[in-house]
């Protein structure tokens, strides 16, 4: 395998579904069991947020416990010992990859360990519940404590550190995700008109997948090890 000196990874809820974790697109996902315009939008928050804030103290308490996999592990090995630069942007908004040891990290779907006041728009790490009856411990407002996740409608963070990597990779590899979710599902466009070589790393094939110059698929502790070994042999 040709070296590669800035890469670009992109994970999704299939790199962390198999450390207990559901995922949101599959026929048994989250999404099948809930209305996003009901629990993940800004409206629903300020049309009910008691609704809102079960919904996501049930996925707080979900990650909270739950342990990094095999998968998570050889991402946090590749950017450890890989000579170059590697960049993880991750759609999971649990903190996997932080626990298995990734730092140079982007959440551009936020942390659920973590908690935004609507009013100020301070942040601080939260992993007890949150109710609508908080006061935030910067400005002292009541009623606007909310979980530091993008919802529906919101922009995803870092957009403008995540586009200019995308245009100066050499290699992206896209993990564990559904591929019809965007901005995430148009990164291998622009990685692509980069000229970096494409990956996806997936249980399935996605939706995207035409887009990619290579494809493994399979369960992703058994084939980001193995592809994470394949980089740093070179």
């Amino acid at each position: 395998m040709t070296g590669f000196n800035r890469i670009v990874i992109l994970t999704g809820a299939g790199l962390s579904a198999e450390s207990g974790l559901s995922t949101f697109r599959d026929k048994d996902g989250i999404w099948a069991r809930y209305r996003i315009e009901d629990v993940a939008t800004p409206e629903a928050f300020a049309r009910n947020p008691t609704l809102v804030q079960d919904f996501y103290n049930a996925r707080r308490k979900g990650a909270r416990d739950v342990a990094p996999n095999a998968a998570h592990a050889a991402l946090a090995r590749l950017e450890s010992d890989h000579p170059g630069n590697v960049l993880t942007v991750t759609q999971n908004i649990d903190p996997l990859h932080e626990r298995a040891g990734s730092k140079n990290l982007i959440h551009m779907h936020g942390e659920i360990l973590r908690a935004l006041c609507a009013h100020c728009g301070g942040r601080t790490p939260w992993e007890d519940d949150l109710t609508a009856d908080l006061d935030c411990g910067r400005c002292g407002r009541t009623g606007g404590m909310r979980p530091d996740v993008v919802w529906f409608g919101e922009m995803p963070y870092q957009m403008e550190t995540i586009y200019a990597a995308l245009a100066d990779c050499d290699l992206f590899v896209s993990i564990g995700t559904s591929g019809n979710v965007y901005p995430a599902a148009g990164f291998v466009a622009e990685a692509n008109a980069a000229g970096a070589h494409t990956v996806e790393l997936n249980l399935e094939p996605s939706e995207g997948i035409s887009h990619f110059a290579e494809a493994i698929h399979g369960k992703a502790t058994e084939i980001v090890p193995a592809y994470v070994d394949r980089l740093l042999k070179g």
